[in-house]
């Protein structure tokens, strides 16, 4: 049970925040919030030290301080913070967070120059008005940056604690 909790929750929450950020410019407060109540629960089961249980808080803290201040500034939208907050919660303190926040910058940058650049081309005149691409072409919002969060996810979760654990307990 516990393994399909850490198979299911995480992978389905980061792509519901690709998708909703995409199609709305918006990602809802129970995607994050359903992050951090199931890691809560779920993880002290996995025989997560106590220690090391605080520190994935400490670690989504921090990071929820300082995209707190991004947001503020206008750098950053409030679900993109609190889902990288949230996120930093299942990747804890370490190479795992840290490979998460590099491989979502790296998206994130990609995706910028993809969208600027789609921007300034004719192809937005043309399909600007379907429902997955009307953001994108839109010069007045900004970058659904939750698409390039959730593939930065997905694409490091396979290395994070809860996922490793889950591993090996189908494979032992």
């Amino acid at each position: 049970m516990l393994e399909a909790l850490i198979f299911v929750v995480f992978p389905f929450c980061m792509l519901f925040a690709a998708i909703s950020d995409m199609l709305s410019m918006t990602i809802a407060n129970r995607v994050p919030v359903l992050l951090v109540v199931v890691f809560a629960l779920v993880a002290p089961l996995t025989g997560m030290e106590w220690a090391a249980y605080g520190w994935h808080f400490a670690a989504g803290g921090l990071v929820l301080a300082v995209t707190f201040g991004l947001f503020a500034m206008g750098g950053m939208g409030g679900g993109d913070a609190k889902l990288l907050a949230a996120t930093a919660v299942w990747m804890g303190f370490g190479v795992h967070l840290v490979e998460y926040l590099v491989v979502s910058a790296f998206i994130g940058g990609l995706l910028t120059l993809a969208i600027l650049a789609y921007r300034k081309s004719p192809l937005s005149d043309f399909a600007g008005n379907n429902p997955f691409l009307r953001h994108f072409a839109d010069d007045a919002t900004g970058v659904p940056y939750g698409i390039a969060l959730g593939i930065g996810g997905l694409l490091t979760y396979p290395d994070s604690p809860l996922m490793v654990w889950a591993l090996k307990t189908l494979a032992g």
